[in-house]
């Protein structure tokens, strides 16, 4: 997916009659429409390559990791810059780019609460199938890190899922999962808990966790992820993070701060996080530096910092 930021005042905002805080999927028609009416001399369309589990893969390359990312593009403008900056950050671009399609968009509206509202035309990216899943990166790497928008696609995503799992089992692959969204594990619950199942370990957010497990709060569903997957962070907000990872059990507080823009906070944190236990740093530790670098990004527009995010993690971690 390619992010395309847009700032906007309350008024804007509310002629739209958009739900604050949402994700909504849209055409491409739709979607243009909405790219048309703001694409003006009072406001500034801003495109980054991301995605959900992209953003994290970013994360991770930025502190010092080795990744590769899997996916599909199309052949348009905005594939080709995807293409491009993924490998202007040194990352293994295995992504497919299909002639003639469009490459999906994320239309990300920042309101001056800091929240974002988000419009997601999928386009090629809901192509993404078993065919596309390249077995050697999955076979050669400690972690492949699952996005739960995927989930979404039961046609061909949903094999594609099952496609790579199977490759990790195969190879000693250690399996990480993420919700992406509370309506993941809601509308596919089947699916999401039949890959979790086999999963080493889940990244979700307090409404996500509870949509996982039928908890009512926080602390119940934590616990109640014990049951279910071997190891779970559960991050929420400005009360940070609950961490279980290995023989570590812990609670690590969020930093505070004037937040800009929310998006992609969780996005850094499964980023950094996997950084940190990949590279021998505690799992309490790596969850410290996770939530410093999401203080960061969220006191910015946009899901990814562009410099300083080593300096940062050190910061946070030494």
């Amino acid at each position: 997916m390619v992010d395309i930021f847009l700032e906007m005042n309350d008024q804007e905002f509310a002629s739209l009659g958009f739900e604050r805080g949402t994700m909504r999927l849209v055409e491409n028609q739709e979607q243009q429409l909405l790219l048309t009416r703001f694409h003006d001399r009072q406001h500034d369309l801003r495109l980054v390559s991301g995605g959900s589990v992209a953003n994290s893969v970013i994360g991770l390359t930025q502190l010092g990791g080795r990744s590769a990312f899997i996916g599909c593009v199309g052949d348009d403008r905005y594939g080709l810059h995807y293409a491009e900056e993924f490998q202007q950050l040194n990352i293994d671009f295995g992504t497919n780019i299909l002639v003639g399609e469009t490459t999906g968009t994320c239309l990300a509206i920042i309101t001056p609460d800091a929240e974002r509202t988000m419009r997601t035309c999928l386009a090629v990216s809901s192509q993404l199938a078993a065919r596309h899943v390249h077995a050697d990166t999955v076979a050669h790497s400690e972690w492949l890190f699952i996005e739960g928008y995927v989930f979404a696609n039961p046609e061909t995503g949903q094999h594609a899922i099952r496609q790579a799992m199977e490759i990790a089992k195969a190879n000693g692959t250690k399996v990480a999962l993420t919700c992406s969204d509370a309506f993941i594990p809601q509308v596919f619950g089947e699916s999401f808990q039949a890959a979790l199942a086999q999963s080493d370990l889940l990244f979700c957010n307090a409404v996500e966790a509870q949509a996982v497990t039928g908890q009512s709060d926080v602390p119940s569903a934590f616990a109640k992820l014990k049951e279910m997957v071997p190891n779970a962070v559960v991050t929420d907000g400005p009360h940070g993070a609950h961490v279980r990872y290995g023989d570590c059990e812990t609670h690590v507080p969020a930093y505070g701060c004037d937040p800009r823009d929310l998006t992609g906070a969780g996005d850094m944190f499964a980023g950094a996080f996997l950084y940190g236990i990949t590279h021998g740093f505690a799992p309490a530790v790596a969850a410290k530096g996770a939530n410093y670098l999401c203080m960061k990004v969220i006191t910015q527009v946009g899901a990814r910092l562009h410099q300083g995010a080593r300096e940062f993690w050190l910061a946070a971690t030494s």
